[in-house]
């Protein structure tokens, strides 16, 4: 990227923008590659000068980042139309656990969508195995298949299940009086996660075997969020205090 300044200055504002933004992703890659871009900050403090800019030092990715999206805007260029910085990473990657010795029954869950979302969160996290009640939608369905993005072929699961051969504890994620809070609550090592129907919750067959009720703590109006919401937000729980242990 030779510019001249008497070349460089007869562009049109727009594009001397650009040209900064080009620059800058530039700076980014040789920044990555040998945490340093020398030559390309002088380069890009020139343009500044031949433009009647402020100089401004770039001391960070982040600060880089920023720079790079404001000269984009002054360019009238779409974010759409480049890539963000700093790099979005994208595409599948070894998985870096097994999946943990949980059991996660849904019982009676009726959203196939529901269930495609918690399938990717099971994957995501790695923390057990699906256990699938009698009316919860299967992975064959083709709305599961379609929302769990292909983990449907990862995680372990298994139809037709009851609680009776499930490990103990067994822990109710269920809004109900005198419940645990997720976040204090201390996991054991093995378990079952009780999940339950987006309308009712968990049945009562299920209710009347359950050794503790935890729940997520929540601060609106609303009594609950959503069945694959709050699993998540629990998930994450199980994985953080696993990660404690080691």
């Amino acid at each position: 990227m030779n510019f001249q300044k008497h070349k460089f200055q007869k562009l049109p504002s727009s594009l001397q923008h650009r040209k900064c933004a080009e620059l800058l992703r530039l700076l980014y890659e040789e920044w990555l590659e040998n945490n340093e871009a020398i030559p390309l900050q002088d380069k890009y403090r020139n343009f500044l000068s031949w433009m009647l800019l402020s100089p401004f030092e770039i001391s960070s990715i982040k600060i880089l980042s920023d720079r790079y999206h404001w000269h984009l805007n002054q360019g009238s260029i779409l974010l759409k139309e480049h890539n963000l910085l700093p790099s979005i990473r994208r595409g599948d990657r070894a998985p870096k656990e097994d999946f943990a010795p949980i059991a996660i029954f849904l019982d009676n869950l009726r959203s196939a969508y529901n269930v495609g979302s918690i399938l990717r969160t099971t994957e995501a996290l790695r923390i057990g195995s699906l256990y699938f009640s009698g009316s919860t939608p299967l992975i064959d369905n083709p709305k599961v298949k379609k929302t769990s993005m292909g983990t449907d072929r990862l995680v372990p699961c298994f139809a037709n299940s009851t609680l009776s051969k499930l490990p103990r504890p067994f822990i109710a994620l269920e809004t109900a009086e005198g419940a645990f809070s997720a976040s204090s609550f201390i996991f054991p090592e093995q378990f079952t996660l009780i999940l339950g129907n987006e309308e009712v919750g968990i049945s009562d067959a299920s209710l009347q075997q359950v050794n503790y009720c935890i729940d997520i703590p929540l601060f609106g109006r609303k009594n609950s969020i959503n069945v694959a919401c709050a699993y998540a937000i629990c998930a994450q729980e199980i994985r953080r205090q696993r990660a404690l242990r080691r």
